[in-house]
């Protein structure tokens, strides 16, 4: 399922845009409301209290993603015939990677409790202790 539906009609593409039709400074927030298919009230209250505790992060967060993010698309540019159509066999292959991605992960793990390292450490930690 490439495509969303928008609330002015016509498809939208799935990923994360600015929407400055619905924003009130870039279109950062309701891009990320959209992209999230949450209320802009919810995502702007969001920001506004990140500004109140993180001023510097929230500041310089919006300004890179008013940079960096594309403007959506105007409603109705796209139909399902522009989307890309994801076949079976293709999220097979997505999921074989992520089990792979998983399997090494657990192996890295396993390797770093089975080692000498691991044993000491713990050792040491057990004498710190008591």
């Amino acid at each position: 399922m490439h495509e969303r539906t928008s609330p002015f009609g016509g498809f939208r593409p799935r990923g994360l845009f600015r929407n400055p039709e619905r924003g009130r400074i870039a279109g950062v927030c309701a891009g990320v409301a959209d992209y999230l298919g949450v209320d802009r009230f919810v995502i702007r209250l969001g920001f506004v209290a990140a500004v109140i505790f993180l001023t510097p992060f929230a500041i310089a967060g919006y300004i890179l993603a008013a940079l960096m993010l594309p403007v959506q698309p105007p409603a109705g540019s796209f139909t399902a015939a522009d989307v890309p159509e994801e076949t079976a066999s293709t999220r097979l292959h997505g999921l074989r990677d992520r089990f792979r991605s998983c399997e090494k992960r657990i192996e890295n793990l396993e390797a770093h409790v089975a080692s000498r390292e691991y044993e000491l450490s713990r050792a040491i930690r057990d004498l710190d202790r008591r």
